[in-house]
């Protein structure tokens, strides 16, 4: 095969506690994604997760750290 074996996609649960000002934000965030997309069925939670993915994936100077820390500088 020309691909390796998939890696482990098992999801880990991770609760969370916000504030009432950023739960109060993800709800208006859902709400604009809801009528951006046409998406009732998303939730605060099915979003979290992009949102996390998305902030770190952008986020240079972690990125930079992370590879100086694994040796890779």
């Amino acid at each position: 095969m020309k691909i390796a074996k998939l890696p482990d996609r098992t999801p880990v649960k991770i609760a969370v506690t916000v504030s009432p000002d950023l739960n109060e934000t993800l709800a208006d965030y859902l709400a604009v994604y809801r009528s951006t997309y046409g998406d009732e069925t998303a939730t605060v939670g099915d979003l979290i997760p992009v949102m996390l993915e998305t902030f770190i994936a952008s986020d240079k100077a972690f990125a930079r750290a992370r590879k100086a820390r694994e040796g890779g500088a």
